[in-house]
Formats: C-alpha cells, sequence, structure tokens
C-alpha cells in the first residue's frame, strides 16, 4: 500500500542519514561516497543533500533502471559485491551500505560460497577505501551466527571496528550498524548508539518487570502495578524515550489524579 511504502522510504532516509553520521566526516568539505546496494537511489539522495559525490552499486538492473528514471545525481554500477570491486585504492572518502550485506551470507547459486564471497568483498573493499575512512554497514542478520561471519570476513581482511546497536530495547526502532575503520586507528572509537539506556536503575526495573511464574508473585505484581502512580507513569514514559517513541515532555501535571467531577 501507499502508507506502507511511504513508511519504508521514510526508514530507508533516516537509516540513511545515521549511516552518514557515524562515518564522522570532515565537515563542510566533499566526500566521494561508495553506496553499496544502492537500489533505487534513496541512500544516494541523502548523500548528495548533504553535499557529497557518491557511487552506487547495486545487483539488481531493474532497481538501478529506476534510479535512472528518478535522476539520481550519483554514478550507477551494475556489479554483485560478492564477485569484487574494481576501483582504484584509496579512492573512496567513506562507504555506506543500507540493508545489503546480509545477503552475501546466501549462497544463491550453487557455486556462491558466503565465506569466499564475503572475503572478496571486504578485501576488495579495503582496497579501494582511503587510510583513515570509515564503512558503515547498516544489517539485518539472521542469528549471532551470520553476524560473527560478517564481522570476522571483515577483520580478515584488515578493517577494525564493531557494532553499533540503535535503541536496543525496543523491538521495531533497534538497528544494527557494523561500523569499519581502515588505516590507523588509534585514535578511533566506536560511537555509541542512539537510545542507549544510562540509568544503571531503570535498566534493573525493566530486567525484573517480567512475568511471575507462580500465583503468589502474579497477585504481589498486580498489587503493586494496579495503581499507576506519577513514579510508575514516568517510569513508562522513560521507558518509551528509549525505545525511540515520540513521549510528550514531564510536567507538574504527570501522574496527577483528576477530579470526578468539575
Amino acid at each position: 500500500s501507499t502508507g506502507r511504502s511511504s513508511r519504508v522510504i521514510n526508514v530507508q532516509f533516516r537509516m540513511s542519514e545515521r549511516a552518514m553520521e557515524l562515518l564522522s566526516l570532515p565537515p563542510e568539505q566533499p566526500s566521494l561516497i561508495l553506496d553499496v546496494g544502492c537500489g533505487s537511489g534513496l541512500s544516494g539522495e541523502t548523500i548528495s543533500e548533504m553535499g557529497h559525490f557518491w557511487i552506487g552499486l547495486d545487483i539488481s538492473k531493474a532497481m538501478l533502471d529506476v534510479a535512472i528514471w528518478r535522476e539520481v545525481k550519483g554514478d550507477l554500477f551494475l556489479q554483485d559485491m560478492g564477485e569484487g570491486i574494481g576501483f582504484r585504492p584509496g579512492t573512496f572518502d567513506g562507504v555506506i551500505s543500507i540493508s545489503a550485506i546480509q545477503w552475501l551470507c546466501n549462497a544463491d547459486k550453487k557455486h556462491h560460497k558466503p565465506l569466499h564471497r564475503l572475503h572478496r568483498f571486504f578485501c576488495c573493499l579495503y582496497m579501494a577505501m582511503a587510510r583513515g575512512a570509515r564503512a558503515i554497514f547498516q544489517l539485518y542478520p539472521e542469528n549471532s551466527e551470520q553476524l560473527e561471519l560478517i564481522t570476522t570476513a571483515a577483520m580478515k581482511a584488515g578493517f577494525t571496528g564493531g557494532v553499533v546497536v540503535d535503541y536496543p530495547n525496543s523491538t521495531r526502532a533497534k538497528k544494527m550498524f557494523l561500523c569499519l575503520f581502515t588505516g590507523n586507528t588509534g585514535e578511533a572509537q566506536l560511537p555509541e548508539g542512539l537510545g542507549v539506556n544510562t540509568h544503571p536503575a531503570l535498566d534493573a526495573i525493566q530486567f525484573t518487570n517480567e512475568r511471575f511464574s507462580n500465583s503468589k508473585n502474579k497477585t504481589a505484581k498486580c498489587t503493586s502495578v494496579g495503581v499507576k502512580n506519577r513514579n510508575w507513569i514516568l517510569h513508562k514514559k522513560q521507558r518509551r524515550r528509549r525505545q525511540g517513541f515520540e513521549t510528550r515532555a514531564d510536567s507538574k501535571y504527570t501522574g496527577r489524579r483528576r477530579k470526578s467531577k468539575f
């Protein structure tokens, strides 16, 4: 539907903006960015709006045709990233990829070997990046083993870095970014994720606030949580903020009981 497609597009734009933010590019200095799995060029629009130049790769000719029809500003290449990329050493100042890298873990053809394809891609990518540049991959790994397969291949190719998770406490807003560094990374630090809880006490409350197995504890829970007082409401609002939802600001009226009659 139109509503769903517009929501997906908005999510794509937000993830692209976040990926560009994690690149930590020099301010007011145009850079050349590689967009891996560029699709119809939505991420490229974000790159262009930020004043940078970009080159896009995608395995789907149909998606690239849409990008051409949309008249995106980047240069487009039809390329299977698992076969490697053919750019000169040090070409790119940064690399982003939105929801693409995990597809290298699938063997879509008989001769496809995910480990070899990942290794070839990351080795070629490392060579094509300027020293000190970053590559940011937003990804949806199926499981921890798949994430480990991807990160191990990247490290063997020479990258350093790690995984940044935005809104880890939320099911819908949670996003995972693999942040890779090249060259001298002595001063490079892994960025912090958005929506990460900084209050250990609230973490403990959330961790212990689970369904109880016996009826005695269920009764105790009902009696303690049944009354939605100010503290309960403030905790609920704080938890929604950590999950990335828009929440009204707290005020002196928060949690105040209304009179039965005006």
